[in-house]
């Protein structure tokens, strides 16, 4: 079976299982399971009357009402279930090979508004000074109305690099408006950053998706720490929305012994559970581990948390987790287009579910949305050491990362846990 896919806060870091699907037939025949069922006449009459008598033909034309009845069917079901235009569906594989043209924002859909969850490192849109929380209200001369599409207002950001886009933004509860203009780049995501060695042989890697390339950066990073001298380790998970399944499993795997259970998911019936365990033959990471986790972090990045949790092969620090617990799966219509649809629900290895819950950290350290910014700003600049520099440019001192402190003090103690008893330390 293909790979399986995800929700996640922003619908651009989102990968996905391929079916072919072919549609035949009337759209009503799409639409319902069951030829012969009522319904299916019923639709067939209604579209049949809408194309013959509303007032604006070019509006009632079959691809319209087609592709309109296809977004209602999906929006009827839950937030992650999405009819996907031709478009729409070639900017989502170009998202999973990690490489795209647009401004580099990651944004949901929360309550009608299209809400920026995070600029991404080192792209336009962080440059611009786009911040977590903004609402995207405008994009050039186009008001967006509540309730507008986020595929919709995702395609106007996009385009070519070198082209210019206006975004207007509302921020805060002032309801102050800010307009930016923004020239587009390629946006290339880097999966795993900021790996480097911290005071006392501590590790540190940032993961901030789990695309295709992860498992490999993943591997890498360890592999460069390792040979540095790591003696322990801390995963930043925080803000990281999620992706490809496959790809937390492969993180997680460097953590189990083959065979282990990282993960499973079950469908709408019984004989539609699918597991996932490690595939690794070598020896598993024994160093402590901590997990950074903040309520940015959802899906993938929790898939990864909770079997390390739930295993005790980490200690989880930080703030409860998104709580993205289904699967979704990529059917792919004839036509071009796709339908993103909720099939499953995962668990962590001993069958809890994250799903509306999240994972809830070992160590809670809460930081504020303020906080939350600038820390993101701290993470995506580590080259710059000297803070006057650092608030000139960025108009903000350096501050204290306290849920990276709480995580060093943890592998602290556990290694001072480690030197008393001569062995390994389980967390």
């Amino acid at each position: 079976m293909g790979r399986r896919l995800l929700p996640v806060l922003a619908w651009a870091v989102i990968a996905a299982v391929v079916i072919q699907f072919a549609v035949h037939g009337p759209l009503w025949r799409l639409l319902v399971a069951d030829e012969s069922d009522e319904s299916g006449e019923y639709l067939g009459e209604v579209l049949r009357l809408v194309r013959e008598n509303y007032v604006v033909p070019e509006d009632a034309e079959l691809p319209n009402l087609t592709d309109a009845a296809l977004r209602g069917v999906m929006d009827s079901l839950d937030p992650h279930s999405e009819y996907m235009e031709p478009r729409s569906y070639r900017a989502m594989q170009e998202e999973i090979r990690g490489r795209f043209g647009g401004i580099g924002v990651q944004v949901e859909a929360r309550q009608g508004r299209v809400v920026v969850v995070s600029p991404i490192a080192g792209t336009p849109g962080e440059r611009a000074g786009i911040l977590r929380g903004d609402e995207i209200v405008r994009v050039d001369d186009i008001e967006l109305e509540r309730g507008a599409s986020l595929t919709d207002v995702v395609e106007r950001l996009r385009g070519e690099p070198g082209t210019a886009v206006r975004v207007g933004l509302q921020r805060g509860e002032s309801e102050q408006l800010v307009e930016v203009t923004i020239v587009r780049e390629v946006i290339r995501i880097e999966a795993v950053a900021n790996v480097r060695l911290l005071p006392d042989s501590v590790g540190y890697v940032q993961i901030s998706e789990f695309s295709e390339r992860t498992g490999d950066e993943f591997e890498q990073a360890l592999v460069r720490l390792q040979g540095e001298g790591m003696t322990s380790l801390v995963i930043d998970l925080r803000n990281n929305p999620g992706g490809l399944l496959d790809a937390a499993v492969a993180v997680a795997s460097r953590f189990f012994r083959r065979g282990d259970l990282i993960v499973y998911t079950q469908g709408r019936s019984p004989e539609e559970r699918e597991e996932f365990r490690s595939e690794r033959d070598r020896q598993p990471v024994s160093l402590p581990v901590a997990v950074l986790i903040n309520a940015g972090s959802a899906s993938a990045a929790e898939i990864v948390a909770g079997a390390l949790k739930d295993t005790e092969r980490a200690v989880i620090v930080g703030e409860r987790s998104f709580g993205k617990g289904s699967v979704q799966s990529i059917f792919r219509l004839r036509n071009g287009a796709g339908l993103r649809l909720t099939t499953a629900r995962y668990f962590t290895p001993s069958g809890t579910t994250i799903h509306e819950v999240g994972v809830s950290p070992h160590v809670e350290v809460v930081m504020t949305p303020e906080e939350d910014d600038r820390l993101r700003v701290q993470r995506a600049r580590p080259d710059m050491d000297d803070p006057r520099e650092f608030e000139e440019r960025f108009g903000f001192a350096p501050i204290q990362d306290r849920q990276l402190d709480a995580a060093l003090d943890v592998l602290r103690g556990a290694r001072v846990l480690e030197s008393r008893t001569g062995s390994a330390a389980t967390l």
